[in-house]
């Protein structure tokens, strides 16, 4: 086949990206190009062979090897060639393979199949394989990396944020391990949908009516065709293999998609220069605007969001798919030829926040600083001052503690030095921490609530147990 220059290619996936993430363009070429597509369907075509030879006591180490051999010499270009004649794809794949297998086995090629026996499974087979061999190996160590970040910065400090405005605090590993524990479970049910995918062998409409001509048992039959490419029969088939299987596994990418979209966005804006948190890495000879020598820009947590903006519609086609009318109609025939491109996308953007978590970088002065001097300066502690005025006694503790944050922005002072100014609400906070052993007796409470970060409630040891949890399901598990 003519070699294409690469520039010349229209998807920026085959020009871009290729070049980019050489490795794992690589390890999706023999899963989702158009070169494994027919090498799956020439597996698929080779199974059926087997199958017949199985169920009818002829089947050889030799025969089969012939088989394997006959399947891997078969090139999309003959397929192609063969098409432009039979303006049919599994036709042409059929007539190239019949000249490929023995003489004596040219009559089993495709016998009893309709084609979508062969490209419904081949296309389950296709998907499993390159979850399995792509996709989740990949989410795992990106999984594994936010559960080491969790764990280090456990007990950092952060402030919390809603609504885009300071809130009470938290600690980076928490806020990190929102990801850890939701990423984590889109990855279990990833694994749990890949193994669900069926195919068939159950002719034109599903009613096994050609097979029936054939074998006595023409389930049998298909069981044995499946199971030589690692698949289970669909419940129930009409020319097509039932499509939720395939539709709930490509959901749940998508939902995995939005997760690490949502971590990029965070990122992204923590590393704004008026909060600067956190950092991605950058390159000694990484350049960050061609114009300002000083830029550091976030852009490839920005890349991943911008990924999934690109590839997350791409769903409503999945359920779109999810209709053919009767036992079959051809509206899911171009469109699903995109699925290729939706997988490519998201692995992509796995494996650049891969790299954006892998050298990700926390300034913990700043977030220190941060949380103390944020808005009104330790306003974050608002609210247990308002819990502990109500513990008290006090039934309008809240309206109390909202006029001295009033109060404190209106005179430039810190929530501290409002409190300060109200010694009867200021005693009773005192009285009751003191009762709850918050305070040594005689300490005062004021010293406290210039030290935000030490209301932080369980956020480091949820951090740190969520990171535990997925690290022990992921670290050592061979998916």
């Amino acid at each position: 086949m003519e070699e294409r220059n690469i520039f010349r290619n229209i998807s920026p996936i085959d020009h871009r990206y290729s070049i980019s993430e050489k490795s794992l363009f690589d390890s999706l070429v023999p899963w989702i190009s158009e070169e494994a597509s027919v090498a799956a369907c020439a597996k698929a075509e080779a199974a059926l062979i087997a199958a017949h030879l199985t169920v009818r006591g002829k089947i050889n180490p030799g025969v089969r090897a012939a088989l394997e051999k006959a399947a891997a010499s078969v090139e999309p270009d003959e397929v192609y060639a063969e098409e432009e004649k039979t303006r049919h794809n599994i036709r042409a794949l059929v007539n190239v393979i019949k000249r490929k297998v023995p003489a004596e086995l040219a009559p089993l090629v495709h016998l009893g199949a309709t084609s979508v026996d062969i490209l419904d499974t081949a296309l389950s087979y296709r998907i499993a394989g390159v979850t399995r061999e792509v996709l989740l190996p990949r989410l795992c160590e990106l999984e594994l990396l936010l559960c080491d970040f969790a764990g280090r910065e456990a007990k950092t400090p952060q402030v919390g944020r809603t609504h885009g405005q300071h809130a009470v605090p938290v600690t980076l590993g928490f806020a990190v391990a929102e990801y850890v524990s939701r990423l984590g479970k889109s990855i279990l049910e990833i694994e749990k949908r890949s193994k669900e995918l069926k195919g068939k062998l159950a002719g034109a409409v599903g009613a096994y009516n050609a097979t029936s001509m054939i074998v006595k048992d023409p389930e049998e039959l298909e069981r044995v065709y499946l199971a030589e490419l690692g698949l289970e029969a669909s419940e129930h088939s009409t020319q097509l293999v039932e499509p939720e299987y395939l539709l709930r596994l490509l959901l749940e990418f998508n939902t995995a998609f939005g997760i690490i979209a949502n971590l990029a966005d965070d990122l992204r804006n923590l590393q704004r220069s008026e909060i600067g948190e956190v950092r991605e890495g950058f390159a000694a000879d990484q350049v960050g605007s061609s114009t300002m020598p000083q830029k550091r820009n976030p852009w490839n947590s920005e890349h991943v969001k911008s990924l999934w903006k690109a590839f997350m519609p791409r769903a409503m086609t999945f359920f779109m798919d999810q209709i053919s009318e009767h036992q079959r109609d051809l509206s899911n025939s171009a469109s699903q030829r995109f699925i290729a491109d939706y997988i490519a996308g998201f692995c992509l953007a796995v494996s650049r926040m891969t790299g954006v978590v892998r050298g990700l970088g926390a300034d913990r002065g700043r977030l220190l600083a941060n949380l103390r001097g944020g808005g009104i300066a330790g306003g974050v502690l608002a609210e247990p001052a308002y819990i502990l005025l109500a513990e008290s006694g006090v039934s309008d503790a809240h309206e109390v503690i909202r006029k001295i944050t009033l109060s404190a922005e209106k005179d430039g002072l810190s929530f501290a030095e409002a409190l300060a100014k109200e010694p009867q609400t200021l005693s009773r906070i005192s009285g009751k921490m003191e009762e709850l052993g918050l305070l040594a007796p005689g300490a005062g409470a004021l010293r406290w609530f210039e030290k935000p970060e030490q209301y932080c409630g369980l956020a480091a040891k949820k951090a740190k147990a969520l990171a535990e949890k997925y690290k022990k399901l992921f670290g050592g598990k061979n998916v």
